[in-house]
């Protein structure tokens, strides 16, 4: 597979691309999506008020906040953040008013519960 690019991507190429549901309230524009032992890169358009219930993960999970502000146990992360979940460890994800991310996960998470 050769290497691949996205111009302008964080300065709001995003919001020209097509997404496709993922969970309640959640969208997924796939940039690369691996299968079970490989891994993915997407965006990710939560809703206001939308989340993801608790979960663990079983790889290294990057995320780049591109718009609004993605929340978790530990504290909220406006448009910049770069947060970073290593193997094991575990949180839910919500969002007030919305957000937009950038998301790499080694391998998928393990859904545990609901939503905060």
């Amino acid at each position: 597979m050769p290497n691949l690019a996205f111009a302008s991507l964080l300065d709001g190429g995003w919001r020209d691309l097509a997404f496709e549901p993922f969970r309640d309230g959640v969208t997924v524009h796939w940039l690369l999506k691996g299968g079970p032992v490989e891994p993915s890169v997407a965006l990710l358009k939560y809703q206001p008020g939308a989340g993801v219930p608790r979960h663990r993960h079983a790889g290294l999970e990057t995320i780049v906040v591109l718009e609004g502000t993605q929340s978790d146990e530990i504290g909220d992360y406006p448009a910049g953040s770069v947060i970073l979940n290593p193997v094991g460890t575990e949180h839910s994800v919500w969002t007030k008013d919305g957000c937009v991310v950038l998301i790499q996960w080694d391998l998928p998470v393990i859904i545990l519960g609901e939503t905060k």
